[in-house]
């Protein structure tokens, strides 16, 4: 294995996390078993050179069958059911949320899926052919859940306290989140909104600086999910196969922030 591929391949302890999940996801039927911990590491290398797929190296086996097990896992909702797992896990404290987005420019090679651009979270804005990833992180800045749109749309509407989540006592966001809406949500749940005013607004209403200043932990991890080039581009035509890029760097760091 040449050295650049080497630096891409998951280790024993991360392969016996993922696993567990895999095996539990597989239907039987009757197929000749597969190398999964082989697929994974060709899906790692992918979502991390941002490579289109038909590049992918030999050593991780035929491209196209890596790709399709990449879409069979998506589409069962496999990253899915592990970031719940994670989330519900405990193993990190989640009193403290914060959410905020990032506009990704997509490749003009992206357009085209089914269903149309809006419904596929593409969209237009000054960065061109682009997509609105919003994000929600806990207090040590690990990633929740994500949920994108078209790139032009307004912050507060692509807001959603998941019921699925750990609840939060505190949510942080800037003033693209200040809607009345959102507050209103946030009061049933209990949930005390550390949000900036728009200027727009008429009703004063206050904000704790000293708690705000640790949104900063959303922004650094936005930093840490492009350096997946697969997540800093994108590339994928269907919005699952986005957020699944997404979803699988966010569990790295999972694993990564629980190992240390």
């Amino acid at each position: 294995m040449i050295p650049s591929l080497a630096r891409n391949l998951i280790s024993d302890e991360e392969w016996a996390f993922f696993e567990r999940f895999i095996l539990a996801a597989r239907a039987p039927n009757g197929r000749k078993a597969t190398n999964h911990r082989l697929v994974l590491d060709g899906i790692f290398w992918i979502a991390r050179t941002g490579a289109p797929w038909r590049d992918l190296p030999g050593e991780f086996g035929k491209w196209s069958s890596v790709y399709r097990q990449f879409r069979r896992w998506t589409l069962a909702g496999l990253w899915e059911d592990i970031m719940d797992a994670l989330n519900q896990s405990g193993a990190v404290p989640s009193a403290l949320q914060m959410i905020d987005s990032t506009v990704i420019r997509a490749h003009h090679q992206a357009a085209g899926a089914n269903g149309g651009t809006p419904q596929q979270g593409f969209g237009r804005s000054r960065g061109g052919f682009t997509t609105k990833i919003h994000l929600l992180v806990n207090a040590h800045g690990l990633p929740m859940r994500t949920e994108i749109a078209p790139g032009q749309t307004s912050d507060y509407l692509g807001f959603n306290l998941a019921d699925n989540l750990p609840r939060p006592s505190v949510l942080l966001a800037d003033r693209g989140y200040d809607a009345d809406k959102i507050r209103g949500g946030m009061e049933v749940r209990n949930v005390l909104p550390v949000i900036p005013m728009r200027k727009s607004r008429k009703k004063r209403i206050g904000v704790d600086r000293s708690l705000y200043r640790l949104r900063n932990l959303v922004e650094r991890c936005f930093t840490k999910l492009k350096n997946a080039r697969r997540v800093a581009t994108r590339y994928d035509k269907t919005a699952e196969s986005f957020l699944g890029f997404i979803d699988i760097t966010s569990i790295r760091l999972w694993i990564r922030h629980l190992s240390t």
